[in-house]
């Protein structure tokens, strides 16, 4: 495993299919933002599946301008700033995209699809100490989410390598930590879906 890649080592959410962002919206309703943001109402006039078919073709422009013309009179939609999130991700627009993802987290903290993103964007930046906590909060708040627990596990092997190289540096004699080094970079680094 190449460590110091330049490309992201985590594989991101499920993102693109619309039943993750289905899943977000629902948890939305459930956990009581119907009354707060009128979900109902809103999930029937919003423009989550245009966006997410632009995202999908890769318009990602076009589906700025949409999530942008949609959060303009919606500005607390969950949802709709998840997806600009990830749009702003896929542009390489990396520090207005973490501010969307950190802005979500503060907002809605029971979310734990944007602690994962956020995850992913602080360990592409070599930031593996804020990708773990961001990690650790999602399994927090969803056990049972396999992408975030599949990630926090790369985060763990890089945070190993780096902690492999630092020892050696100090002691290039300690018998085995070569080869431990090594063996942990032959494992194939993670690419994303």
């Amino acid at each position: 495993m190449t460590l110091s890649a330049p490309r992201p080592p985590l594989r991101l959410p499920p993102w693109q299919r619309a039943a993750s962002l289905g899943r977000l919206l629902a948890l939305c309703a459930t956990v009581g933002w119907g009354a707060a943001t009128g979900s109902a109402a809103l999930a029937q006039n919003a423009p989550y599946d245009t966006l997410q078919r632009l995202i999908q073709a890769d318009q990602l422009p076009q589906a700025l301008q949409q999530a942008d013309a949609w959060l303009t009179d919606h500005p607390k939609d969950p949802q709709a700033r998840f997806m600009k999130g990830v749009i702003l991700s896929r542009q390489g627009r990396t520090d207005d995209a973490v501010t969307t993802f950190t802005e979500l987290t503060r907002d809605y903290p029971e979310l734990p699809e944007p602690h994962n993103n956020l995850a992913v964007l602080h360990a592409a930046a070599g930031r593996l100490g804020h990708a773990r906590e961001a990690l650790e909060a999602a399994i927090r708040l969803n056990p049972a989410y396999a992408v975030a627990h599949q990630n926090l596990g790369d985060v763990y092997l890089r945070l190993a390598a780096q902690a492999y190289r630092t020892s050696l540096g100090l002691a290039p004699d300690t018998p085995g930590l070569a080869q431990r080094l090594q063996r942990l970079e032959a494992i194939p680094a993670a690419t994303a879906p």
